[in-house]
């Protein structure tokens, strides 16, 4: 017993001695093999929608961006995102504005309610809409030379990120002193 143990020759011998001819030979084999040793019962189908949720719980979950140390590639990638959305926000937001009462968002109105504003709010206003302009702007460039087939290298993702990063801060500073 210890021999075959030791040798590590369990499994290959309970699977010569359980093969296919082998059982079909012998009756006694036969019948240990037919046996099942995992007993099923019938669930009815509204039971494999619970089963399935209790497997998600324990699912361990995929590698999050919160364990990983901030990288270029995927800052620029979220940056893009979120100021795309924000300025089309803002602009499908002033278009409905718009829509919805006209004499109220005309140019004019909206001239004279800027130029009531203190410059360092007016600043901060053109500020906070200059730099996802100049940043998304910039960054679409980016991608296009990428669809292109420029800059698909790690060093030219990089290089290209941080001319992203300097592009955007000249131009913000540019509109801001328009």
């Amino acid at each position: 017993m210890l021999a075959h143990r030791a040798l590590g020759l369990g499994p290959a011998l309970r699977q010569a001695a359980l093969r296919p001819r082998n059982v079909a030979r012998n009756p006694a084999l036969h019948n240990i093999v037919a046996k099942r040793s995992v007993q099923t019962e019938s669930l009815p189908p509204s039971a494999a929608q619970e089963i399935l949720n209790k497997q998600r719980l324990r699912r361990p979950s995929s590698p999050h961006f919160t364990i990983y140390q901030p990288q270029l590639t995927w800052l620029g990638s979220i940056a893009n995102r979120v100021t795309g959305a924000g300025l089309s926000v803002l602009l499908y937001g002033y278009a409905l504005a718009y829509l919805v009462a006209p004499d109220t968002f005309s140019s004019v109105n909206v001239v004279d309610f800027i130029h009531g504003l203190p410059e360092g709010v007016k600043y901060a206003g053109k500020a906070i809409l200059a730099a996802p302009f100049a940043f998304h702007s910039w960054n679409g460039l980016r991608h296009l030379s990428w669809d292109a087939g420029k800059f698909l290298t790690l060093k030219g993702a990089y290089s290209s990120g941080y001319a992203v990063l300097g592009l955007t801060a000249v131009s913000t500073v540019g509109l801001l002193l328009l």
